[in-house]
């Protein structure tokens, strides 16, 4: 009787004491960073929704900014054409080539709306600055979402190289691989330069 009643002891403590010992949080941290990377998809796709409604509406009072219009197309076009998908996020190539993709679409919409400063209609025009407004907002969920999957990847990434995950890793996951995450583009590490004199 007193063996039975210590192997149910054993039983009912052993779930307990391994969760809290971090055997889950491996598959945790790359839930959660798969979940961060579908949110970094989710506002490209929003920004890249709206591009088609401001470029026909540019059209509409610039038509002669066909070459900056056809950029922006076709800067678009090669963006949705790379897809990062979360089993792909340990190939720290398929996420460069996903940001390079990305960065040449906002420079272009970055020339697009320099360029439309000239139009005073079209600066004026409701729709232009209801579309204005939202790829601005885009913009800025884009850095809040890039932003959580570099902390999400990095919680990742640490638990797969310190202990006791390092220890789980080689035990339980050794599948598991650390994951890309973005770089700053060197040419926003730059300094400006910056002429008081003329």
């Amino acid at each position: 009787m007193g063996s039975k009643s210590g192997r149910l002891v054993v039983v009912l403590l052993l779930p307990m004491l391994l969760s809290g010992c971090g055997i889950n949080d491996i598959p945790t941290y790359e839930e959660q960073a798969k979940a961060a990377w579908a949110q970094v998809e989710n506002q490209y796709q929003r920004r890249a929704d709206l591009i088609p409604n401001l470029v026909e509406t540019v059209k509409a009072f610039a038509a002669q900014e066909q070459e900056v219009l056809t950029a922006v197309t076709e800067a678009r076009a090669s963006a949705s054409q790379i897809n990062v998908t979360a089993d792909m996020l340990t190939d720290p190539d398929a996420l460069r080539a996903f940001e390079a993709a990305q960065a040449d679409l906002t420079s272009a919409l970055s020339r697009l709306l320099v360029t439309v400063e000239a139009y005073p209609q079209l600066t004026s025009n409701q729709n232009f600055l209801a579309l204005q407004s939202q790829i601005e907002g885009t913009e800025n969920r884009i850095a809040v979402a890039r932003r959580d999957y570099i902390e999400a990847v990095r919680l990742y990434n640490t638990e797969l190289r310190t202990i006791p995950g390092r220890w789980w890793k080689a035990l339980v996951y050794p599948d598991a691989e650390p994951m890309a995450t973005f770089s700053a583009d060197p040419e926003s590490t730059e300094v400006p330069e910056v002429d008081f004199g003329s």
